[in-house]
């Protein structure tokens, strides 16, 4: 399947900071983890200088961070896709082209090609507004952004059956397919997610050999650059 690129997953709620938690007032929670009222954090961010200049301090450290492993950067997107939020989209963007962000993701998934593969997965998708927004504004600053994602609807879910299917209904254009491998459970893990059904289907050879059949030409970010 697609050679791996590691990326940085950006995390502003539901963890734990890069920063000491005491540098970062607006943002974290008694327990020194980040809050994870999404609502509230986005409002505070967008009204309260302070909780920008934490913003911008905590992005500056996970992209550091990051850079200190020595691997390649290949692309970037944020928890829960929290850089939607116009504040955030700007200050990743800023700080990650720094550090040689090139790459980033939109999640913007075509449910019609959902409902092909399984009538009725679809839904409602609300966040796509702010999805086509984000994928307009990182093009003009010249960072590649995939014209749809796959992996929303279905997160911690896609299964083999379901990958052959995006395989087949596969659309025009750069696809970036996520999904949650892992040989089972383990600490911190997502309940209900299907981990070691999803290694399988990244591995499952016949959606592999159906993709090269299909002339798709597989990749990292790194490789449409």
């Amino acid at each position: 399947m697609p050679t791996l690129g590691v990326g940085l997953h950006v995390v502003l709620v539901e963890g734990r900071p890069a920063l000491p938690p005491e540098h970062l007032p607006d943002l974290v929670d008694g327990s020194g983890l980040f809050r994870t009222d999404m609502v509230r954090t986005a409002i505070s961010i967008f009204t309260k200088p302070a909780a920008r200049a934490q913003l911008r301090a905590e992005v500056e450290a996970q992209f550091a961070r990051f850079a200190a492993t020595g691997l390649p950067l290949d692309h970037v997107n944020a928890h829960k896709h929290f850089h939607l939020h116009p504040t955030i989209a700007s200050t990743i963007l800023s700080v990650g082209r720094r550090h040689g962000m090139k790459s980033m993701r939109a999640p913007i998934e075509p449910r019609a090609v959902l409902n092909r593969i399984e009538p009725g997965a679809g839904g409602l998708d609300i966040t796509r507004p702010w999805a086509a927004l984000l994928r307009r504004r990182m093009r003009r600053a010249g960072l590649l952004v995939p014209d749809q994602v796959f992996g929303l609807a279905w997160s911690g879910a896609l299964d083999t059956n379901r990958l052959r299917g995006l395989i087949e209904q596969l659309p025009d254009g750069l696809t970036e397919i996520y999904a949650h491998p892992a040989t089972g459970s383990y600490p911190g893990s997502a309940p209900g997610y299907a981990y070691a059904e999803e290694l399988a289907a990244l591995t499952d050879r016949l959606a592999k050999d159906r993709a090269l059949r299909d002339g798709v030409a597989l990749g990292r970010f790194a490789d449409f650059v």
